[in-house]
Formats: C-alpha cells, sequence, structure tokens
C-alpha cells in the first residue's frame, strides 16, 4: 500500500521539551558535499531546522539555572550511572546517527562509523570521571597549624557552549560531556550548517535519564544568539570552541562582553585570525573539565 512520510520537525531542546523558535523561524539544512567531490555538485535538501532567537536563549538559560542546583546535588556516582545511559542510547541509535553524521560532514560509510563510535566512547570516558576527576584535582593542603586545609572542585554553574561548526556529533559530545559531568547545566549552540546530529544527541538525552533543563540545545545563528550569552548575567561561563569557523562570529568581541559579567571564559585553539577549532579526534584531558570548575577550600580543626 501507498503512505505519505512521515516528515521529521526538527525543534530545539529547552528544559526536556521540544518546542518550536518563539520566533517562529526555520531555516534550511542542506547535506555537505561528499568526501572527494567536486564543490560544484548540488546540495541536496535535509531538513528545516528551527532558528533560536534571544528569546530562545534566555528561556534556556532559565530553564538551565532551574536544574543545575538539583544535577549538581546528585551523587556523582548516580551523574556518571546516568551519563553512562545517554551513551547507551546512542549506540542504540547507531545506523541514524551514522547516517546523518555523513550528511553532516560528507564522509564515507566507514568514516562517518568510526566517527559515531568515537563519539560514544568519548561520552562514556567522561561519564567515567564523574567519580574521579574530585580525588585527582583536590587534595588535603599542608598548613602550619592544627588543621585540616582540604580543597575540592565544585561546578561552576551554567554554561554556554558555542559546538564546533566542523565537527557536527564528536565536537558536540566533547563540548558537552565534559561540562555536565561535574554537575553544570549547559546551554548550547549547534553548528548553524551542521545541526542535525544536535537534535538527535537531544532525542538521546530527553530518553535516558538527564533531567530536563541539565542540556538546553539551540539552533541557529551563533552570530545572533552568541552576543546574548555572553552579555547575560545568569550565565556563569562559557566555552567558544566553536566561534573560530562561525560566520559573522568575532570571539574576541564574546570574550570582552563576558569579561563585563566576570565569566570564566574558555578560548578556542590559536588566537586571534588564526584562532580554529580544536582536533577532536586527539585523545581527551580533563582541561575542558577543569575549565569549568571552582576549587572550594575548607578549613577544620584536628581534634584530639
Amino acid at each position: 500500500m501507498s503512505r505519505v512520510d512521515v516528515k521529521k520537525t526538527y525543534k530545539l531542546y529547552i528544559g526536556g521539551k521540544f518546542p518550536r523558535s518563539e520566533s517562529g523561524r526555520s531555516y534550511e539544512v542542506y547535506a555537505a558535499p561528499k568526501t572527494g567531490r567536486r564543490s560544484t555538485e548540488p546540495s541536496r535538501f535535509l531538513a528545516n531546522a528551527a532558528q533560536g532567537s534571544r528569546k530562545d536563549a534566555r528561556d534556556a538559560v532559565t530553564a538551565a539555572r532551574a536544574a543545575q542546583p538539583g544535577w549538581a546535588g546528585a551523587t556523582a556516582y548516580n551523574r556518571g550511572q546516568v551519563l553512562y545511559r545517554v551513551a547507551e542510547v546512542m549506540e542504540a541509535r547507531r545506523p541514524q546517527l551514522v547516517q546523518e553524521v555523513r550528511d553532516a560532514e560528507g564522509l564515507s560509510p566507514g568514516a562517518a562509523e568510526a566517527v559515531v563510535s568515537q563519539a560514544i566512547d568519548r561520552w562514556v570516558w567522561y561519564a567515567g570521571w564523574s567519580d574521579k576527576y574530585v580525588q585527582i584535582l583536590g587534595g588535603l593542603n599542608p598548613v602550619a597549624g592544627p588543621f585540616f586545609n582540604i580543597s575540592g572542585s565544585e561546578p561552576t554553574g551554567v554554561v554556554a557552549v558555542l559546538a564546533p561548526q566542523e565537527s557536527s556529533l564528536l565536537g558536540l559530545v566533547s563540548v558537552i560531556a565534559p561540562v555536565i559531568v561535574s554537575g553544570n547545566a549547559v546551554v548550547v549552540v549547534t553548528s548553524a550548517d551542521r545541526p542535525l546530529p544536535a537534535v538527535t544527541l537531544a532525542e538521546c538525552l530527553a530518553t535516558s535519564d538527564v533531567p530536563g533543563g541539565v542540556v538546553n540545545i539551540i539552533t541557529g545563528k551563533a552570530s545572533e544568539i552568541a552576543p546574548w550569552l555572553a552579555s547575560h548575567r545568569d550565565v556563569n561561563a562559557i566555552d567558544l570552541a566553536g566561534a573560530a569557523d562561525a560566520e559573522g562570529v568575532d570571539w574576541g568581541a564574546l570574550e570582552e562582553a563576558s569579561a563585563e559579567n566576570l565569566k570564566r571564559v574558555l578560548r578556542p585553539a590559536g588566537t586571534g585570525a588564526t584562532a580554529v577549532e580544536p582536533d577532536w579526534t586527539a585523545t581527551p584531558d580533563l582541561s575542558r573539565l577543569t575549565a569549568f570548575l571552582e576549587t572550594k577550600t575548607v578549613w577544620h580543626p584536628k581534634g584530639r
């Protein structure tokens, strides 16, 4: 029997729900040219994605702020379990992710499979640090007196992230996972040209146990949304990873706006006009996790 195709409507992900942009806008997303093909090959239409606005960004920050204390208050072991569950859901949706990465980045089937595998493995890697990083980064400090002096790591709060423009899934995972594993909440502005893997990741998050509002994903133009996040006084930190290659984005101006309200800022790789996205295929370390931590030091008298 013939049937009508059920077309997917790509939406934002805010507060654990999938709203349309309050502006009512959307934009067309096209497949990237296949690797090795001529750039003159016509692009293939993929979908209409919601074009997020300033109001959507503000709503996402509100949702992140409401969710962050509860997420930070969960035990480290529990956060690790929840994040591992996300990897399980991603594994179950591997075929869809592979196809979307192929379309987004113009990769061969084998290369896309490798990217998805690395993205899932990286999510698991960061999940495994949930109950370990405090021991590595904290410690008992030597003091001259009858006191214990103990330093430990705590989450910064709400973090805005400009997702990588080129690496649609591996880079995306590499900027989200290290932020939330410690108890932060995040507002992510996706790659404008390659947003579909981010929407699928949002669906994985929504069907796992990650509380609504811990991760908020906005599709659209970073040049429109990023300045409002940089100047927003309820955002504690910003990761400018994707600003290096985003059209119309001056990451130096974003850093200046962030400085006015004392945000932590993680710069892209390189400096000035030579700034680039990091090599997401490289073995990760804890630098992206530690960038959004605060150190709390406690004094306690020694008992007799």
